[in-house]
């Protein structure tokens, strides 16, 4: 799966996010999409996954050299990011159940796997909204991680992670992300260490007028 921008610009009211984005995300690569906090980082994530259209310019999908529909893309790609809700009245069984009538289990995966993956056996009945911050994030991690979909997007992924929620969530990068278009939003190494290839917001911010 590709994706293809070309001079693609997003702004809110009369301020411009970013302009003149000419890139294109290649099947199979691991790219971190890189800024400070409020750069546009999560703004231009959200171009790439369909749920904010751009101010201007083209973005295509491509699945071979089949184009996608960019109101079809949400079923090749899977998402896991701070703003994304998990349905709080939901069980944990629930939860898994509901997300997988829209997306395929990986190989290999089933309910019980992403339960066990989450280490959450004895609470495969408790509702979620009674989960830490930090399971609710495992929780979002595992879904995205365990669909199988060409694309992988991960905004600021080991946000309420201590420090072994990292090292479990570098292990599932390891497992589930090979063979996949994998797109990482942060601003903190270890969240991206694995991705070859870098873009930079900054590099695509207007010039003040007269600068």
């Amino acid at each position: 799966m590709n994706i293809t921008l070309q001079n693609i610009g997003r702004r809110f009211n009369r301020e411009w996010i970013f302009r003149g984005v000419d890139y294109t995300f290649e099947n199979a690569g691991k790219y971190a999409v890189l800024g400070s906090n409020g750069s546009g980082k999560s703004t231009l994530l959200q171009v790439l996954n369909g749920s904010l259209g751009p101010s201007e310019g083209i973005i295509k999908y491509f699945d071979g050299g089949k184009e996608i529909e960019a109101g079809a893309i949400f079923n090749s790609l899977s998402l896991a990011a701070p703003y994304l809700e998990v349905i709080e009245d939901f069980s944990l069984n629930e939860m898994i159940d509901f997300h997988f009538k829209f997306k395929p289990f990986k190989a290999g995966m089933d309910n019980n796997a992403v339960a066990d993956l989450l280490n959450l056996e004895g609470s495969r009945n408790k509702l979620i909204k009674y989960f830490s911050s930090g399971m609710k994030q495992r929780l979002k991690l595992a879904l995205a991680f365990c669909a199988d979909t060409p694309i992988l997007m991960l905004d600021e992924p080991t946000s309420n992670l201590d420090t072994q929620g990292i090292d479990w969530y570098l292990n599932l990068i390891e497992k589930f992300s090979d063979g996949r278009l994998t797109i990482v939003c942060s601003n903190q190494e270890h969240e991206y260490s694995f991705c070859n290839k870098r873009l930079s917001v900054a590099d695509y911010k207007p010039r003040p007028v007269g600068a």
